[in-house]
């Protein structure tokens, strides 16, 4: 590959999207933009532009799957590749089925809905629509980190993307933090932290179980191979996952200091005596807790233990989802369009019982005809969901303060 050794030598940076443009970092944009010609920039573009067009007109028999490797497109504009997790959505209304697969060069998706091979798929944008061997349409996309930490494998029970998001709040943590977990369970909130602490960052996740540590670990790895696939930039590989009653860790942690942490278990009060001495000060404990006595029994063992956190919120996370569409009949057809028609003598009786009235109407009246204006819509059925999902845990944020001398 003479390409990038070329650009060395011409002391440039070769751009061949919109995307490469946007991911200069600050620095680079600065330095290359004070107390320069932009002119010569610009030479320096279209350098790089003519180069990677000689490169393409040297080698014509490079095949199409090689230039699909090429960082040639943002992450969003990458077709399906083979090895990645992908999502299948189908459904209408409230009911709604996602199946989270991955890709492969032979085989099919088999489900409920019916059969769709692989080559269907592979080269495809997200955002395609299908049809399954059964006539079902259905939609692929990529997951989400929420949508993958709902259907991926499970040991323990997760925690809700919901209720992670709000301890990452109560945590406030930002790029380059060190964050300790407690509870990897099966690695949900591992790839929420590894995500907020960034390349920089650091985050150390303490399980006892073995089965579940495995399965975290095994988990984060098949996220950041999927992400890998379809992405430009790699997921950061910063989380350390260690099999060990985190009570005899004590001396483990000597060595660090963290900015937060994060308790998934289901004595947290047994695990704060071992994780204070490191929680910088002022630092956040967020505790995960699915019933009110554990948060009962978390508060008095602060008590007990004399620890110096504050409780500053207990919080549960509700969220109703609402529907909103057209309406239909019984058979499937929408409703006809309805339009109000106004009463023309109630109109001109309103007009003079009143000049203020026919003043306010004149005012507020268009050029154009009523039958022109707008009145009429199709009817909307808007109301909340059947199934909602209830209570999944209460939320404690504990701060670390500095006692005052007597």
């Amino acid at each position: 590959m003479w390409l990038p050794a070329l650009s060395r030598r011409l002391g440039i940076r070769c751009i061949s999207s919109r995307a490469d443009l946007r991911s200069l970092a600050p620095g680079e944009a600065s330095s290359s933009s004070e107390g320069k010609d932009p002119s010569r920039n610009q030479d320096q573009y279209h350098l790089a532009h003519r180069v990677t067009e000689d490169h393409s007109r040297a080698d014509p028999g490079q095949s199409t799957h090689e230039v699909e490797e090429l960082p040639d497109s943002s992450p969003r504009e990458v077709p399906f590749r083979a090895g990645e997790f992908i999502l299948a959505e189908t459904g209408k209304r409230e009911t709604q089925f996602k199946k989270l697969f991955r890709l492969n060069n032979t085989g099919h998706l088999n489900s409920s809905w019916g059969l769709v091979p692989f080559s269907e798929i592979l080269g495809k944008l997200p955002g395609q629509m299908l049809s399954s061997s059964s006539g079902r349409h259905f939609m692929l996309r990529r997951p989400a980190l929420d949508d993958y930490v709902l259907l991926m494998k499970r040991g323990p029970a997760i925690s809700y993307p919901k209720d992670m998001n709000m301890m990452l709040l109560m945590m406030d943590i930002s790029p380059g933090d060190t964050v300790l977990e407690v509870g990897s369970g099966s690695g949900g909130m591992s790839l929420f932290l590894s995500k907020a602490v960034g390349s920089k960052g650091r985050v150390i996740s303490y399980e006892v179980r073995k089965d579940h540590h495995d399965l975290a670990k095994k988990n984060y790895k098949k996220w950041r191979d999927s992400w890998k696939i379809s992405h430009i930039e790699e997921w950061p590989d910063n989380v350390d996952f260690i099999h060990k009653d985190f009570s005899e860790a004590t001396d483990d942690l000597k060595s660090f200091t963290f900015d937060a942490v994060a308790l998934d278990m289901l004595n947290p009060q047994v695990a704060l005596p071992v994780l204070y001495p490191s929680l910088k000060q002022g630092g956040v404990c967020a505790v995960y807790l699915a019933n009110i006595t554990q948060v009962i029994e978390l508060l008095d063992g602060i008590h007990i233990c004399e620890l110096a956190l504050s409780c500053e919120k207990i919080s549960e996370v509700i969220i109703r989802d609402w529907l909103v569409c057209l309406a239909k009949q019984k058979n499937g057809i929408s409703f006809q369009k309805v339009v109000p028609k106004i009463n023309a003598d109630l109109q001109l009786h309103s007009q003079k019982r009143t000049g203020v009235e026919s003043e306010r109407f004149r005012m507020g009246d268009h050029d154009g005809s009523h039958a022109d204006f707008p009145y009429g819509s199709f009817p909307y059925i808007a109301r909340p969901i059947h199934w909602q999902t209830g209570h999944t845990a209460f939320l404690v944020k504990l701060r670390k303060f500095k006692v005052q001398p007597n």
